[in-house]
């Protein structure tokens, strides 16, 4: 009796143990997928803000009352456009005073050189006069007396003509003295009208309108559109694989959109301190409005991969501090360490897994994976 109730016992237990596998041990099923090759462009990945190649800050030379100051931040303005006018107190009154005293001077000059004119005719009348009455001195004909009295008139009058040479000459010299300050006075004035020097997009403004200025201030910041770039900081073990003219992909804070963009610029001075190197990235087209100092974080395309296998970035997981992978085996997952070659959008190339892997998804709802561990496929 005693044997029967043993293998009663024994087949209940076996039914027990094989229910509790089949119905109560919970399941545990993932996702899977297979590998495949591909090319792939390797991207070199930094963190920068906007900047651009050269910054205008437009100012005045001279302090004074800002009469005219209507442009704003975001303005975009033509090389030409006025930008500003200072109040020049008193250039246009001192400049018209030149003027009156360059038409006075102008007007002597032409009355002398009337009277010249008059002078030379006198000149060549008493000469003519002396030459004749030389012959006759020479002949013994007139006195000396008399002749003397020729001789005196010619002098006279040839003077008469040099002092109208050196009065003319020195109302020419007092002309152009006066026309040099008049230009010396309009140059500076033309400086009291503040001019955009080049094409730009005003980024900054200093000051409003009618306000008082003092001596060689800043008005406001101007930047050329075609000299913007992402002023990107790159690792210096891997910055010497970038090249003038690779391309790039820019990602502003303040806008999900990419925007495309090539490298224009490698700064040759390495940092010390942080062991990067300054590459500058710039826009194929430029966002406006935009923003200096906007963070931004920049892809470089350096070089293409040729077929290397591809493992979609959604399985790459972190294990006992390393990066790497699940690999399915049989009906139980192992770890698998690799080496990122290369990332883009969607996968990461490397080369320490085989084409036949199935790899595993970790799924946070779902226990997780350790090493040996059985699984269910989905």
């Amino acid at each position: 009796m005693m044997k029967k109730y043993l293998i009663i016992a024994a087949i209940a237990g076996v039914v027990g143990f094989t229910a509790y596998n089949k119905v109560y041990i919970p399941k545990h099923t993932f996702q899977t997928t297979t590998l495949s090759k591909g090319d792939m462009s390797v991207k070199i990945n930094g963190i920068g803000n906007v900047g651009a190649k050269e910054i205008y800050n437009i100012g005045s030379l001279y302090g004074g009352k800002v009469d005219l100051f209507n442009l704003n931040e975001g303005d975009f303005i033509k090389k030409g456009t006025l930008i500003s006018q200072i109040d020049s107190i008193d250039l246009k009154d001192k400049i018209a005073e030149l003027d009156a005293t360059i038409n006075k001077i102008k007007s002597d000059i032409k009355s002398s050189q009337i009277n010249k004119q008059s002078a030379v005719v006198q000149y060549k009348y008493q000469k003519v006069i002396y030459n004749k009455n030389r012959q006759l001195f020479k002949r013994g004909s007139i006195s000396e007396l008399d002749f003397q009295k020729y001789k005196t008139n010619n002098d006279v009058a040839k003077l008469n003509v040099d002092s109208f040479n050196a009065k003319i000459s020195s109302l020419n010299s007092q002309l152009n003295q006066i026309k040099s300050s008049k230009s010396g006075l309009k140059k500076r004035l033309s400086q009291y009208t503040i001019i955009a020097p080049i094409d730009g997009y005003i980024t900054k403004k200093y000051i409003s309108n009618f306000q008082i200025i003092m001596p060689n201030q800043n008005l406001l910041q101007i930047v050329n559109t075609k000299d913007v770039w992402v002023k990107t900081f790159i690792d210096t073990r891997i910055s010497g694989e970038i090249k003038i003219g690779d391309s790039a992909s820019i990602k502003l804070r303040s806008s999900n959109k990419v925007y495309e963009g090539k490298v224009v610029n490698i700064k040759p001075i390495n940092n010390s301190v942080t062991n990067e190197r300054e590459v500058d990235v710039s826009f194929n087209n430029l966002p406006i409005p935009f923003y200096l100092e906007e963070q931004a974080s920049v892809s470089i395309d350096t070089k293409q991969l040729k077929d290397i296998i591809k493992i979609p970035l959604k399985y790459i997981t972190i294990y006992k501090e390393k990066n790497g992978v699940w690999v399915q085996k049989g009906s139980t997952v192992n770890f698998k360490e690799i080496k990122a070659l290369a990332y883009s959008d969607k996968f990461v190339a490397t080369k320490d897994v085989s084409i036949n892997d199935k790899l595993v998804l970790e799924d946070p709802n779902k226990k997780a994976l350790k090493n040996g561990m059985k699984i269910y496929n989905d």
